[in-house]
């Protein structure tokens, strides 16, 4: 990984590409969703704060586990003046988004538990299939195998 002499405080984007291991691409998404931010220079050219690691890593962390973007950015605006989170920032959001893993872990463990039993199907039957329509939660309002109002 390359180093980045102290004495520069800011980077280009190429730079922070080669540093925090995300594309140059997904660097100006992140900036165009307001998770990242740079300055430009006479010439137009992006120039982020040696910070903008930090918020990169983080993002790309919450990424990992699963959190969307949106939520991500929900985070990071309520930090004082756009700062770089730190570890009590990453326990305190961690800490709000385990309830929503857990779903997420629960929701695909049980798709994970029911999928052999719709090999073969062909969801002939939406009635029976806890795939498509678990505890038949359609069976209240359609019939048949197809879901039209």
């Amino acid at each position: 990984m390359p180093q980045i002499p102290e004495k520069v405080h800011e980077l280009t984007v190429g730079q922070l590409s080669a540093r925090s291991g995300a594309a140059v691409s997904a660097l100006h998404f992140y900036e165009a969703k307001g998770l990242i931010s740079s300055r430009r220079t006479s010439g137009n050219q992006r120039r982020y704060s040696r910070e903008a690691l930090r918020r990169v890593a983080f993002v790309r962390a919450a990424q990992r586990v699963g959190i969307p973007l949106a939520s991500i950015g929900e985070a990071l605006s309520q930090l004082p003046e756009g700062r770089t989170p730190t570890r009590e920032d990453w326990a305190r959001l961690s800490e709000n988004w385990r309830a929503v893993l857990d779903q997420r872990i629960k929701q695909l463990s049980s798709l994970r538990d029911h999928l052999d039993d719709c090999i073969g199907c062909g969801c002939l039957s939406l009635k029976t299939c806890a795939l498509s329509n678990p505890d038949d939660v359609f069976g209240e309002r359609f019939t048949g195998s197809r879901l039209s109002q």
